[in-house]
């Protein structure tokens, strides 16, 4: 079964999710501090982080981003605060979900099993995709523009491979957050517009572009010879 690590400095939140996830055949470990994370999430190698916010040394933010940087394991953010600004930040530094306290121990698990689902069924796809200069390998998470290799975060790649199976079709951003972050959402939208906009950059010289149809979303094209 697939390993976890809890970051958590609230003892008794860290035993209602053992508690839990445990009986569901989960192995678990579990991390009090920011820094303590980072070594375990090196050393241990977990399927899946569930990480607090609210930590007392590097907050879960920074510890979100260091994590990312070398790694795309899935991340689910847990907190005791409700403003919509920390859920964006989360799921900008490349978080796949965002959980509030107090919680529902089973609603916890249910949130892990979908998360590592998506995550699992990722891996399998072996599906390659070419696009103008552009290369994505599903299966290896790898994409390279005009030969080039890119760095994509988590959510980059989702979006990015998203819009590449379907070239030429509009997405609306409420419907990319649904594909890309797995859920239902109905807030602030602004996190597509930052993602799509390093995208953009990143992908300069590929020969695809990502258009904006005013009212409608995105789409992807590629340029003419290039197709």
């Amino acid at each position: 079964m697939p390993k976890l690590l809890i970051v958590d400095d609230e003892p008794n939140i860290v035993e209602l999710a053992k508690l839990y996830l445990e009986r569901e055949g989960y192995q678990v470990e579990s991390a009090a501090s920011g820094e303590e994370a980072l070594a375990k999430q090196s050393t241990a190698k977990p399927d899946l982080i569930i990480l607090d916010l609210m930590l007392p040394d590097i907050d879960g933010f920074e510890v979100c981003r260091q994590i990312r940087a070398r790694s795309d394991v899935p991340i689910l953010m847990l907190t005791a605060r409700k403003e919509d600004v920390d859920k964006i930040i989360g799921l900008e530094l490349g978080a796949d979900d965002y959980f509030t306290k107090p919680f529902n121990p089973r609603e916890l698990v249910a949130r892990v099993k979908a998360i590592l689902r998506r995550y699992q069924a990722g891996l399998k796809t072996s599906e390659v995709i070419e696009l103008g200069k552009m290369r994505i390998d599903l299966a290896r998470h790898e994409v390279t523009a005009a030969g080039r290799p890119l760095k994509l975060r988590t959510k980059e790649f989702a979006l990015l491979a998203t819009l590449a199976q379907n070239p030429g079709v509009v997405f609306s951003r409420e419907k990319l957050l649904d594909i890309v972050w797995g859920y239902d959402y109905y807030g602030e939208t602004r996190t597509v517009d930052v993602h799509i906009n390093h995208l953009r950059e990143k992908l300069a010289g590929s020969g695809v572009n990502i258009e904006t149809l005013r009212g409608a979303g995105y789409k992807m094209t590629a340029d003419e010879g290039e197709r």
